[in-house]
């Protein structure tokens, strides 16, 4: 059995999700109680608050089990979900323009009525996943693309910009909190249109997945020679004092991020797989960047995660403008993410006939799946991350995420499944 074997891949990806069925769902009276993310040491629920990114992430990846030829406890359990999101996190069932509220209680009493752009970019991509697996909506009828449009359209219409990028969080009444844009919504929002496109065949989806990485891997790159900056003020222009007087804020740190790097890797190959237009912008504002393409452009994204912040056991979690670490800390979604962009990039390496790229690429996964091991408890579920000791001679620390957590294995499976698709071609 080999890194790159498309069986034994997808077998990773369901065996991930069998850890966590049934103990990850919940039950309020007779209803959805949504999702209880698992401790990775014992397995054991954390009792906690519901987050919208954890309730969507388990969606996505019940949802991708079902992708796969799973068992049929996938569907059942990403409509396990689906229940909760729209009956529970959904500000208003009857009002599809009501949104999200962000952190709700097990029995669905609003603790967080704050419309969190990032978050609702799940929404997009949770409902898109579950549209493209036939998931069960709490109709009983399949979640359809009208389903994924509502979606959509929510984004466009509470959080899109005239420039193609997603503004920042809003109140319950739709007011805006601040003036921040970041990088991070925008790139999962991308993430939920190539979902969107996948489910429904419709190239309105791809075309805004297309406008929002052009806008971020382009041309604002261009001003940071290439590297992806995480947060800009209201105007888009780089912010970058942004926190920074707190380092490891655990959404919106200061600094480059790696592992984003990495993750925008794995997008621009997708987008180069559907063919999506590539940029058109003149060499004035490329600026340093030499890439023509969007493969050219993943792989350079790819090679800067690794010359950013590769430790040689996984990646750092933040580098500061001058090049030097700011967070020594490993987080395992990084090095998922980079898992899933290696062989992203390795399958279209191979399309191209460019073998010895495919190859460096194939050598990368193989490093990155011995390295993933390193992530993974006594019960089979990921650590948030590793922290690096504080000599030589101690062993770093392994970190289980805090509730109420938006991890519930969501980046794994997501490697496992695009190295499965990606080796399979």
């Amino acid at each position: 059995m080999t890194h790159d074997d498309p069986a034994a891949l997808r077998a990773r990806a369901l065996a991930t999700l069998r850890i966590q069925y049934p103990d990850t769902l919940a039950v309020s009276g007779m209803a959805s109680g949504g999702y209880r993310l698992l401790h990775p040491v014992s397995g054991e629920p954390y009792e906690s608050d519901r987050h919208l990114v954890a309730t969507c992430r388990g969606i996505a990846n019940f949802a991708t089990g079902a992708l796969l030829d799973g068992p049929a406890w996938c569907g059942d359990a990403a409509a396990h979900g689906v229940r909760f999101l729209e009956a529970e996190h959904r500000a208003d069932p009857d009002d599809p323009d009501a949104g999200y509220r962000l952190i709700v209680s097990p029995d669905g009493e609003p603790v967080d009525r704050t419309r969190s752009a990032y978050a609702h970019a799940f929404v997009l991509l949770a409902l898109s996943r579950a549209a493209d697996a036939g998931v069960e909506a709490p109709d009983d009828e399949p979640v359809a693309s009208e389903d994924v449009a509502a979606a959509a359209d929510l984004l466009t219409d509470r959080f899109v910009e005239p420039n193609g990028l997603l503004a920042s969080d809003r109140d319950a009444e739709w007011g805006e909190v601040e003036p921040y844009r970041g990088q991070n919504a925008n790139m999962h929002a991308c993430e939920a249109y190539l979902a969107a496109h996948r489910a429904t065949g419709d190239t309105r989806y791809l075309d805004r997945a297309r406008t929002v990485a052009a806008r971020l891997t382009v041309e604002l790159a261009a001003e940071t020679d290439g590297l992806l900056w995480e947060h800009y003020d209201a105007d888009w222009a780089h912010a970058f004092g942004y926190n920074a007087d707190a380092p490891r804020h655990q959404f919106r740190p200061p600094g480059y991020q790696p592992g984003h790097h990495a993750e925008w890797a794995k997008l621009l190959a997708l987008l180069d797989r559907r063919g999506a237009a590539v940029p058109d912008v003149d060499d004035a504002v490329r600026g340093a960047m030499t890439a023509t393409d969007w493969f050219e452009r993943a792989a350079e994204l790819f090679d800067a995660a690794v010359d950013l912040g590769w430790t040689g056991a996984g990646f750092a979690y933040t580098v500061g403008r001058d090049g030097e670490v700011l967070v020594p800390d490993r987080y395992g979604w990084a090095v998922a993410e980079a898992l899933g962009a290696a062989a992203a990039l390795a399958e279209r390496a191979r399309s191209r006939g460019r073998d010895p790229e495919a190859d460096r690429f194939r050598d990368w996964h193989r490093r990155l799946l011995a390295t993933a091991e390193r992530f993974r408890g006594p019960a089979g579920l990921w650590y948030e991350k590793r922290v690096p000791g504080e000599s030589a001679e101690r062993e770093d620390e392994p970190v289980p995420p805090e509730p109420p957590g938006v991890e519930p294995d969501y980046h794994p499976v997501g490697a496992y499944a695009e190295s499965y698709r990606s080796f399979r071609e």
